[in-house]
């Protein structure tokens, strides 16, 4: 179970320090309907995760329990290794500059008039269309389906990775329920610092995984 969580874990943090999850709960609880949206939100998001990810470690132990070796693991992980990279790139060239304050979507703009379905739909939506989120949870999902662990640690390793992955909301949810008159303060602080420090923060997640997923499948690859 060991080998599993290690292989997963980073792709897991990377999730979980995604900006845009933890920005828009943060926001929702501020709305009159705070907390059926940040509940529905939460729950939407550890829910999608959670089928992501069961859906790659179920497809992924099955192909490795039957083909010749684990060779099609090694492929696909130059790939998303490559993607890390790409989209690590991509992070950092489209970093608001200095002194420029990026235009917010247009969801987050509506986000006071959201129900809590809309809620849900779009944490799935931030998991499942969101192209950094995706090749992090296949990712995380790959390397628990190859690693040697038995079916009950892959189980634990896909649950803890949810778990983990999910911070990025079930945090700033917690801090609103249990955190009292400085609840608002602490949200608003945590906002302020992902939205001036995201882009740097996740371009070294993202080189730093690709890195090393390139140097898994060149190793993988030939040896």
């Amino acid at each position: 179970m060991g080998d599993a969580v290690g292989q997963m874990l980073a792709s897991a943090v990377g999730i979980a320090i995604s900006p845009l999850p933890l920005i828009a709960v943060i926001l929702m609880l501020a709305t009159p309907r705070g907390r059926a949206n940040g509940i529905a939100f939460t729950t939407g998001w550890i829910v999608t995760l959670g089928v992501v990810t069961t859906v790659i470690v179920l497809a992924g132990s099955n192909i490795d329990s039957t083909a010749a070796g684990p060779t099609w693991s090694y492929w696909l992980k130059l790939v998303l290794g490559a993607l890390f990279l790409a989209l690590g790139t991509r992070q950092w060239r489209d970093r608001p500059r200095e002194g420029h304050i990026a235009e917010p979507p247009g969801w987050m703009r509506a986000i006071d008039r959201f129900t809590p379905g809309r809620s849900a739909a779009l944490a799935a939506a931030l998991v499942a269309a969101n192209p950094k989120n995706l090749v992090l949870a296949i990712g995380g999902g790959v390397s628990i389906a190859t690693s040697s662990a038995s079916v009950g640690g892959k189980t634990v390793a896909a649950v803890l990775m949810v778990l983990v992955g999910s911070l990025c909301t079930l945090l700033p949810l917690g801090v609103y329920v249990f955190g009292g008159a400085k609840a608002t303060k602490v949200l608003g602080e945590w906002k302020a610092w992902m939205s001036a420090h995201n882009a740097a923060v996740m371009t070294v997640v993202l080189v730093v995984l690709g890195a090393k997923y390139l140097g898994d499948a060149i190793t993988g690859l030939t040896t």
